[in-house]
């Protein structure tokens, strides 16, 4: 009679980006690399926001909450803080202060390129024998 003997094993699962961090992919006012995006802000504004928003896992009525900046400022640390870009938090709300629809552009054309580059996921199981 044979006995079989499983094994524990261990999983350990890692996410890699192609995107490289450190940087915005585009610059603040740099609508014209992605036009639909800046159609979007222009003429649906409001519409622009809640996509972003979505599209980043909040829920997208959050940014009608947007009073005196303070939504937009903790999507944009929260974005950067994912992506390992640099900032500060004064930074961005100077930026939403001066220029509120191209900074809101820029974190929609963030949130799109990096979704469209991906994340590739690699599973690596190792076995632990006891005995």
């Amino acid at each position: 009679m044979a006995v079989v003997h499983q094994q524990p094993s261990h999983v350990v699962t890692m996410t890699t980006s192609q995107q490289s961090p450190g940087t915005w992919s585009t610059g603040m006012c740099d609508c014209c690399s992605d036009m639909g995006t800046c159609c979007c802000g222009l003429w649906c504004f409001p519409c622009m926001q809640c996509q972003t928003a979505g599209d980043f896992g909040w829920c997208c009525c959050m940014p009608l909450l947007d009073v005196c900046c303070v939504v937009s400022c903790i999507l944009r640390s929260s974005i950067r803080d994912r992506h390992n870009i640099p900032g500060s938090c004064c930074d961005d709300c100077c930026k939403l202060y001066w220029c509120y629809p191209c900074v809101w552009c820029q974190m929609n054309r963030e949130l799109k390129i990096r979704s469209n580059q991906g994340t590739h996921t690699s599973v690596v199981t190792t076995q632990v024998v006891r005995g």
